[in-house]
């Protein structure tokens, strides 16, 4: 049923490839700026896919699937190319912050498994307000390394060492949502251990 909503949440995924081919080049300045304004019109069509499908009555069986996939793949498809041109690097810790991403796509397809597997069972994962700060984090993260390397010359001095301010605080909220969805990832687990065999 392709309502309003889903037309929303189909268009966040098809819009994922061209988000990657703008983050392809990190010293593409512009490119990088195009990038952001996407992702952030990603982010709010994700906001408002389901505030319409609530509001409106039309929540789908469509839509319930298409959302978190989306929201999985333009995560993961951010990570894995900003990790891929050397984003996800930065002073003190050089390349470690991949580490972070890496625990964030660990934790996706963990729950994601979690899910299938407990759906035949009728056993619904809700999601948690902790979950939903995970997420926040994640987003700010995500779109703060971005805006970084379209605004290469917003920098402070620290020790001795010109650090970029988004850039800095998109690798600090990225280890805030790795811890967030460390808890958050058990507290699934442990929800689906109680019916394992």
């Amino acid at each position: 049923m392709l309502t309003l909503p889903n037309l929303l949440t189909l268009s966040r995924i098809f819009a994922v490839p061209l988000l990657a081919f703008l983050l392809w080049w990190p010293d593409w300045e512009f490119g990088y700026g195009l990038a952001f304004a996407l992702y952030c019109s990603m982010g709010i069509t994700d906001y408002f896919d389901g505030y319409l499908a609530r509001s409106s009555g039309t929540v789908s069986k469509l839509g319930v699937f298409l959302d978190p996939i989306a929201d999985k793949i333009m995560v993961a498809a951010v990570i894995l190319v900003l990790t891929a041109q050397g984003v996800l690097r930065g002073p003190y810790v050089g390349d470690a912050h991949v580490v972070a991403g890496l625990v964030i796509l660990i934790r996706e397809i963990a729950v994601s498994g979690l899910r299938e597997f407990l759906g035949p069972l009728q056993v619904s994962v809700p999601v948690s307000k902790l979950a939903k700060w995970k997420t926040a984090f994640q987003m700010i993260s995500l779109g703060a390394l971005i805006l970084g390397r379209a605004m290469p010359w917003w920098n402070v001095p620290v020790d001795e060492i010109l650090v970029n301010v988004p850039h800095t605080i998109g690798l600090t909220t990225l280890w805030g949502a790795a811890a967030l969805t460390l808890i958050t990832g058990w507290d699934y687990l442990r929800v689906g251990l109680k019916h394992m065999d």
